[in-house]
């Protein structure tokens, strides 16, 4: 069939290959409903650039997928050091490295490497492709992926890929539509089928449309589906059986395989490809599309299809097959107990070193459903794998679920070592669910069980790490330390880098909580598991660096923090740390000002169907505190949620930073009582948080009008807002960089100026709220000239800019650094600094030149 209506698109493809050519790499993500073209048309380009060097891979959607299938695709299409290295069992970084060492060596020379169905596409994959997205500038590289978008879940890990891709400049989308009417009537001109009805019949879908043409004049099919099995139909019977099992094995045509299944069968596959059903390509044969193997597949009948299914594992079985996810996917559908449960655990092992522990999960998921036959111990050992790898995700119900499965299994057997391992892992699921006192339980009664057994190994180790965790979270600091210490002493007579960067971490966080120096002993906790790659532990300790910064307000150190965290546990696959530095950057925006992108990260964390409760405080703090400046109705139920799940934790801090917010929120609707109330719970565990904390507390008593704390002890700008001075106070908050507590500071005091000032301050910030109030203190007080709030055309601008944020604009536009906008428009570059960011959020670009473009092309400069 012809390619009608997608000249524009082979055009853009056409010159995204130019520019790689030219040695600026591209990845282009081409998106589609299934059957709509996206390989028809990336086959056209390659018909067009026979001088480049093309690799194909795909993603297969039969079974859990290979992790990594489609890079040891392209290590066979490569060859060289990348073949070598997959078949050497290299691990899943020096793949990746191996792989674009190899691209990186084409100078002068185009490179195209295609990925077909990245919906389908493992973790690891997925983390390759942003791996590699990551790093194209530079190189003469055209990276290729396609996908569908219809039916993509929201909670689809694509997406999340997807959205971080697009954030890179050599990023480009390609999304094809289904062909219009005309293009319809024009393909079915030659046909005795009536166009307009095979429009409403296939909706414009090229290969539903090819289908109906193919099964010729008479009555039209009820479904594409139909119009597949009326090719298959044609076919002689020993054709039939083998494109059968053939469509159960796979989307790739395994000739080997089907040779031990399926007499003569190089016929069988020469009447598929004579009858369309089949087609071939560089990599051999395969069907037309996929929804041709579905549709083949779902007609097996059910009686049939679990003997063909026992056939297949019995033939990969002969010819030496150890792909265990395939061999596990088959013994499932042939019911066969003893195999899957000998291939699912292999599967998800071997995933889970590639780090694709989705797919792992899926494995002992397919293990645990065939294991009623195993023993105790065995039984047990597949739910301990389960509650690790569900860990990996983020799922941490289902770990904790998996732990308190695999427990009483160990208990019956009398493992005492595992029992032990079991209630320490459940431990930290727990704490993650915001269970705390269950939590902290499971904690101290594993090491009570682990201290019983002897000799000492790594997992008494963990069980003192584990508790020094929990006892530095609920503030018994001196407990930590000495348990944080004790799990330092086994791990490093053990050896186990792991262990050791964990207790670090653990006696430094104590420490900090203690009010003394940390840096050194978190650093080391950093170094050390870095050192000896352990991800998640660097992950940690970067969440740690990053939020004990915050905290002592050394928000340059956290923004340092936060920038090479971020990019390691990504780089990494380390999600649930990551999600971490993210949820507390949520406070660290909101602290600084740039409440848009505050708002912004919030809001996708919490979408995030996934996200574990206790990483969901941050951003729901965060978000609950500016819309209630905002004067949000939504701010209710942030807070709420927030302090439920704070209270839930037990942990002091959460409780005080959740209930200082819904007290901020009730003073700033006139509830002064229900405010006292939110104070008198932070008071009850004030006494173990940090001084920041505790001088929160006396400032909002005084704002009630209570009694509050004497100064001591306390931070500057809290002392001085307790002292009476508030232009000090604000001057000491603006120091450290916190302008709306400057002008709460400032909202306080009896001075005009200091009152217009904090005016100035609540509206470019947007906290309509405390501005509303400040005006009506202004105005009782007799205040003339009290100025408006924003202009209505302000707060209606497009793409939501404020004034200033318009006037930073046009300067950025204009060519000018931060430090030329900062003189010119009389504000401080920290000032500047927030306002280009902010607006770049808004506009949702990545760079000021993609901003003054962006402007240029919405007539925002003549604006």
């Amino acid at each position: 069939m012809p390619l009608l209506e997608r000249a524009a698109f082979l055009a853009s493809l056409a010159q995204h290959a130019a520019e790689a050519r030219a040695g600026d790499g591209r990845l282009v993500l081409v998106s589609g409903e299934a059957g709509v073209g996206k390989t028809a048309l990336v086959e056209q380009l390659e018909a067009e650039l026979p001088d480049a060097e093309w690799a194909w891979s795909a993603c297969d959607g039969l079974f859990t997928p290979r992790p990594l299938g489609p890079l040891f695709d392209l290590a066979e299409r490569l060859g060289g050091e990348l073949r070598a290295a997959a078949a050497g069992g290299a691990d899943r970084d020096a793949l990746f490295a191996t792989l674009l060492r190899q691209l990186s060596a084409a100078a002068g020379h185009l490179r195209v490497v295609v990925v077909e169905d990245v919906h389908w596409a493992d973790e690891a994959t997925l983390d390759l492709l942003r791996y590699v997205g990551r790093r194209l500038r530079g190189l003469p590289v055209l990276l290729v992926a396609t996908f569908r978008d219809d039916g993509l879940a929201p909670d689809h890990p694509l997406r999340v890929v997807l959205g971080f891709l697009a954030t890179q400049r050599t990023t480009r989308r390609l999304a094809l539509p289904p062909l219009s009417e005309a293009a319809v009537d024009s393909l079915a001109a030659a046909s005795p089928v009536a166009p307009d009805e095979l429009f409403r019949l296939t909706g414009g879908n090229p290969f539903f449309v090819t289908e109906v043409l193919a099964a010729g004049g008479g009555a039209l099919p009820v479904s594409a589906r139909e119009a597949v099995l009326a090719r298959v139909a044609r076919l002689d019977a020993g054709a039939r059986r083998l494109v059968e099992y053939a469509a159960l094995a796979g989307a790739r045509i395994d000739p080997p395989l089907l040779e031990r299944l399926v007499p003569d069968a190089a016929a069988g596959l020469e009447a598929g490809l004579a009858g369309g059903v089949l087609t071939a390509d560089e990599a051999g044969l395969r069907f037309r599309h996929e929804i041709s193997r579905l549709a083949v597949a779902d007609a097996v009948p059910a009686h049939r299809r679990g003997r063909m299914h026992a056939d297949l594992l019995e033939a990969l079985h002969e010819i030496g097959s150890e792909d265990d996810a395939r061999l596990a996917h088959h013994a499932e559908g042939a019911g066969n107990a003893i195999a899957v449960v000998v291939h699912a655990p292999r599967a998800a092992r071997k995933a889970a070193a590639l780090a694709s522990h989705r797919e792992a999960v899926a494995q002992y998921e397919r293990a645990l459903r065939f294991a009623t036959h195993l023993d105790p111990a065995a039984q047990a050992a597949l739910w301990d794998g389960l509650g690790y790898e569900t860990s990996l995700v983020d799922r941490w119900a289902d770990s904790a679920a998996a732990r308190q499965a695999a427990l009483p299994l160990w208990r019956w057997v009398g493992d005492r070592t595992r029992e032990g391992d079991s209630l320490r892992a459940l431990s930290r699921a727990l704490y993650r669910l915001c269970r705390g006192a269950e939590a902290e339980e499971a904690a101290q009664e594993a090491l009570v069980v682990l201290s019983a057994q002897s000799p000492a190994g790594p997992e008494l180790a963990w069980a003192h790490a584990n508790l020094a965790v929990q006892q530095m979270l609920h503030r018994r600091l001196d407990s930590s330390i000495v348990l944080a210490r004790q799990g330092q002493q086994l791990a490093e007579r053990l050896g186990d880098a792991t262990i050791l960067s964990d207790a670090l971490n653990s006696e430094a966080c104590a420490t900090a909580f203690s009010r003394r120096e940390w840096r050194p002993t978190m650093l080391r906790a950093l170094e050390v598991a870095v050192e000896a790659d352990r991800e998640e532990q660097a992950g940690r300790a970067y969440a740690n660096l990053h939020g004990l910064s915050c905290a002592e307000r050394r928000y340059g150190d956290a923004d340092r923090w936060f920038t090479e965290g971020v990019a390691y546990c990504d780089d990494h696959d380390v999600a649930t740390f990551g999600t971490c530095l993210r949820g507390e950057r949520t406070n660290w925006l909101d602290q600084r000002g740039r409440w848009d992108e505050a708002v912004a990260l919030s809001t996708a964390l919490l979408a995030d169907p996934v996200i574990s409760p206790v990483n969901r405080i941050n951003p729901l703090i965060s978000l609950g505190r500016i819309r209630a400046r905002r004067g949000e109705a939504e701010a209710a139920a942030d807070l709420d949620e927030a302090a439920r799940l704070a209270d839930g934790t037990g942990e002091p801090d959460w409780i005080a930073q959740a209930r200082l917010a819904r007290a901020e929120a009730a003073w700033l609707t006139d509830q002064p009582q229900a405010a006292a109330d939110e104070l008198a719970r932070v008071a009850e565990v004030a006494d173990r948080c940090d001084p920041w904390v505790r001088g929160a507390v006396a400032v909002w008593r005084s704002r009630l009008g209570r009694a509050g704390e004497p100064a001591a002890g306390l931070p500057e700008p809290r002392a001085l807002e307790l002292a009476g001075d508030p232009q000090g106070a604000a001057a000491a908050w603006r120091a450290v960089g916190c302008p709306y507590e400057a002008g709460l500071a400032l909202a306080g005091s009896d001075d005009e100026a200091a009152l217009r000032e904090a005016l100035a301050v609540f509206d470019e910030l947007g906290a309509l709220v405390p501005a509303r109030r400040t005006r009506r203190l202004m105005r009782r007080r007799g205040l003339t000239g009290v100025p408006v709030g924003p202009r209505a055309a302000t707060r209606q601008h497009r793409l939501g800019l404020t004034r200033r944020e318009q006037e930073v604009l046009a300067l950025v536009a204009a060519g000018l650094p931060n430090g030329d906008i900062s003189r010119r428009l009389f504000i401080s570059q920290r000032t500047v600094d927030h306002h280009v960011s902010a607006l770049l959020t808004k506009m949702g670009v990545a760079s000021r030149t993609a901003a003054a473009r962006e402007a240029e092309r919405l007539g925002l400069l003549d604006a």
